[in-house]
């Protein structure tokens, strides 16, 4: 790698991925953590939105953290070559200190590109980001199977590359009290190699991450017969099972219930884990969960570092005993239950 003039690049860019007009809301939880980082830098925070239809997403953008917003209006659907290309040029107008790119598919395609175009470093899926004595990007992302926490300085090359999933950062775009400047960048027609002819949107609903209430099986359940107990309990609550990777490794769960940082994020409203110790993993895929019941029998599970309602108990014991006040019509709520 190449080493870079760290004083010749300043401020946050962020990639604002959108498609036919409309930002992904990963786009406004990366504006909100650039303007966290920002503030600690003294330093503006910049976008950049490619696409058809980018013209539309400034109002989508109200009360984010934004100087100056690029936009390049371009006929194409996502291109792995066209949109390097222009982000290229964007990086290379702006110099930035620090690029910053959702962790989606289109992102994850994106951001290795561009980090090789400028011999720079990359962190995929970071949890948390942070800013040094120096004024370097600590990036924050689980290590070696998810046991330990590694934070990753990018100190001598620029800019400095990381990649976020969507739900990881919270979006609280509230304090910008002006408007951003629209900078309208010129679009040079890109020579692919193949043409995307048609793309098909579907439709995706009954997921884990649209719930409002999540029963999660963890490694304590001893047996798959078992799951029935906890799925009970997630209808009788209005609610869906998830699941830790463990089971989902055993075959008893289905990869699309799995939460982590391999599989789905999530940020239901109450969640009721049975038997999940807690990796970082996992807790990195449920970290803005708002109200948190953990039943474990190891009293030094670290679930119940972050749980709200810590339970040291067998699950075989507790879910048993939900489900028999539920059945008996006294609560069909968990705020109406009391065991």
């Amino acid at each position: 790698m190449r080493q870079a003039d760290t004083k010749a690049w300043s401020g946050i860019l962020v990639y604002i991925e959108c498609r036919q007009g409309r930002v992904h809301p990963v786009g406004r939880e990366l504006l909100a953590e650039a303007g966290r980082l920002a503030a600690k830098l003294g330093a503006d925070v910049y976008g950049a939105a490619l696409g058809s239809g980018v013209e539309a997403i400034a109002g989508q953008l109200s009360g984010c953290p934004l100087s100056r917003l690029y936009l390049y209006e371009t006929e194409d659907e996502y291109s792995p070559f066209h949109y390097e290309n222009l982000m290229t040029e964007c990086i290379a107008r702006v110099k930035p200190s620090i690029v910053l790119i959702g962790g989606t598919q289109e992102g994850r395609a994106l951001a290795p590109r561009l980090a090789v175009a400028f011999e720079s470093g990359l962190t995929a899926d970071c949890t948390s980001l942070d800013i040094d004595e120096e004024g370097c990007l600590v990036q924050v992302r689980p290590a070696f199977g998810g046991n330990v926490m590694a934070s990753i300085v990018t100190r001598f090359t620029r800019p400095q590359f990381a990649t976020v999933r969507p739900g990881i950062m919270e979006e609280l775009c509230v304090e910008s009290t002006g408007e951003p400047e629209i900078i309208r960048a010129a679009v040079r027609q890109a020579e692919n190699t193949f043409r995307i002819l048609d793309v098909e949107e579907r439709e995706v609903s009954g997921g884990i991450t649209d719930a409002r209430l999540l029963v999660v099986a963890g490694r304590g359940v001893k047996k798959k017969e078992d799951l029935e107990m906890l799925k009970e309990l997630a209808a009788l609550l209005g609610g869906k099972l998830a699941s830790s990777r463990a089971l989902v490794e055993k075959g008893w769960m289905p990869p699309k219930c799995q939460i982590g940082l391999s599989g789905s994020t999530v940020s239901p409203e109450y969640m009721i884990t049975c038997g999940v110790s807690g990796t970082v993993q996992f807790m990195a895929g449920m970290r803005h969960t708002k109200n948190i019941i953990a039943v474990n029998t190891d009293p030094g599970a670290r679930i119940f570092e972050i749980a709200h309602y810590p339970i040291c108990g067998d699950l075989y014991e507790i879910v048993p005993a939900m489900l028999e006040r539920i059945r008996a019509g006294k609560g069909d709520d968990l705020d109406e239950i009391h065991i």
